[in-house]
């Protein structure tokens, strides 16, 4: 067990969290798990996992497939309700820093219904007259 890895406690509250593979157990299944959260504690690109934890590329597909099946966010939930029936969660610890969090709307998925588009083009327009003198607007 290498500096990081989950411990035998925190193993007994995560394994059952974890699928099962299409035959049964997944062979080594502490070991990829603990290759995933090094790589993202670490922030290294997935060629750079130790091969203590094994083929970096059969870690990145059991991360792919945890990912996409939903598996990291029924984990997140099932230790905050862990958490809170232990009385362990405090929401003092939580931070939200928008400064980091910046995108376009575009980026974020904004959909605006046709009708308020035309509104808001509109007022650019209307914006961008007042802006150029001597030029009309649409």
């Amino acid at each position: 067990m290498t500096r990081g890895d989950v411990t035998d406690t925190e193993w007994e509250l995560i394994e059952p969290h974890l699928p099962l593979g299409a035959s049964g157990p997944i062979p080594d299944l502490r070991n990829q798990f603990n290759a995933v959260m090094w790589r993202f504690r670490t922030g290294s690109p997935w060629r750079d996992v130790p091969t203590t934890y094994g083929n970096w590329s059969t870690i990145y597909d059991r991360f792919r497939t945890w990912a996409s099946q939903g598996i990291f966010e029924n984990l997140m939930n099932a230790m905050i309700e862990e958490a809170a029936v232990r009385g362990d969660v405090d929401l003092d610890l939580v931070s939200v820093d928008s400064s980091v969090c910046r995108a376009h709307h575009h980026a974020a998925g904004m959909v605006v219904a046709p009708e308020r588009l035309e509104e808001l083009e509109q007022a650019v327009a209307e914006e961008r007259g007042l802006r150029q003198k001597g030029k009309p607007g649409p």
